[in-house]
């Protein structure tokens, strides 16, 4: 209630006695209160019920008039009302100035039923007048009290909400399937369509390199995203508007996250967001080490398969690229990019030697010695799905 002066003499009796008699109006005074309150914003109403809110008014504003003439050293019992009602009123929803119009009114009201009793007692108007500083400070500190508690418990219930809301994203993004009722209620929560289209991003994450979070960084039209930090990744689930396919998606997050990361396909509902998980995982094991891409699956299917069974993808190399493996690494290292990128110019041995900064014959020469190396040929179908598919496995296992 601010600082008390000392409650002795003539005027802290008389303030006493004005406290004693506001008391037995206290019931109007409520009455009047609330109904001022609901003209001013009907939702004092729907947030509260009135027998509620009556009761609760009457118990502050009678502790509000008890403590105008305590002792100065009597326990705060405002405050610890005040913290309180700051605390009920945010886990019940009402809005922070609601709760702080409401305390400032009590606060006008009783000082004016306090005046109003006072007008033909000259003592006791001098002594109200005396104690006005202290009856206001009051107000303000048991306003900014429940303001306090008030942000307090909206801060540990968003908390709360937040890790709700992550769990319900876990389930979705985890191995097991999920029964129809954890969709339904993760689809609620979440307020995510249960039926939807809906791909998964996972962004594997440098922290040395990248002082915030990539999903800070991405915005775009026709998507939403919700993203869950983990460890070493950040996984998203993004929710595609008609119309927005994974062309827009890939395009988004290229411009805006620096990758590695792998894009699953499009799945059509929340329940398959685990499955869209794991194929994004998959998506992001086709990037090298050194890689900045973020790949989709559907474009990097040769690379999913040999990532996926890694024995087998060791077994391909050695059967495939054996002789290449017993040169020297740098020997080695020429005649594999040659062969990639060969590959990436589909199969134009002028546009490689371009790329490669050499003569085209140059290209020819290499290509010719890796026949020989592999005892394949580049001219033979099978021959060169055999090849291609040892390079990825080469450079994207153990095994290289």
């Amino acid at each position: 209630m601010g600082r008390r002066r000392p409650r002795t003499g003539d005027d802290w009796k008389l303030l006493a006695q004005a406290c004693t008699a506001l008391l037995e109006r206290l019931p109007e005074l409520v009455d009047e209160h609330l109904r001022e309150l609901h003209e001013y914003e009907p939702a004092y109403g729907r947030i509260v019920p009135y027998d509620q809110h009556w009761q609760e008014a009457h118990e502050a504003m009678r502790i509000g008039i008890e403590m105008i003439s305590a002792p100065r050293d009597s326990p705060r019992r405002d405050l610890e009302h005040a913290d309180e009602m700051g605390r009920r009123r945010a886990e019940q929803g009402m809005p922070l100035e609601l709760v702080v119009h409401a305390y400032r009114h009590a606060g006008h009201l009783v000082w004016d039923a306090l005046i109003e009793g006072a007008a033909a007692r000259p003592g006791e108007l001098r002594a109200l007048t005396q104690a006005a500083t202290m009856v206001w400070q009051a107000v303000d500190t048991q306003a900014d009290t429940a303001s306090e508690a008030y942000r307090a418990t909206e801060l540990e219930l968003r908390r709360r909400t937040d890790e709700q809301l992550a769990a319900l994203l876990d389930e979705l993004l985890g191995d097991r399937p999920q029964a129809a009722e954890v969709v339904a209620r993760a689809a609620a929560g979440l307020d995510l369509p249960e039926h939807g289209r809906y791909a998964v991003v996972v962004l594997r994450q440098d922290r040395r390199e990248v002082p915030e979070p990539f999903h800070r960084r991405v915005r775009g039209a026709g998507v939403r995203f919700l993203w869950r930090m983990r460890a070493h990744c950040e996984i998203g689930v993004a929710s595609l508007a008609d119309g927005t396919d994974l062309d827009a998606l890939s395009d988004l997050l290229q411009g805006r996250c620096p990758g590695p990361g792998g894009i699953s396909p499009v799945v059509t509902g929340l329940a398959e967001l685990g499955r869209a998980r794991r194929l994004a995982e998959l998506a992001l094991r086709t990037c090298p080490p050194d890689s900045h891409e973020i790949v989709r699956l559907d474009r990097r299917m040769p690379g999913a398969l040999v990532v996926s069974q890694p024995e087998m993808a060791g077994l391909l190399v050695h059967d495939v690229l054996g002789g290449l493996l017993e040169l020297d690494p740098a020997d080695r290292a020429v005649l594999l990019e040659t062969l990639d990128v060969w590959l990436d110019c589909e199969g134009s041995a002028g546009r490689a030697a371009g790329r490669l900064y050499c003569h085209r014959n140059t290209v020819f020469n290499r290509l010719r010695r890796l026949e020989q190396l592999t005892s394949r040929s580049l001219s033979r179908p099978r021959d060169l799905t055999e090849m291609t598919l040892a390079l990825d496995a080469f450079r994207l296992t153990s095994a290289g």
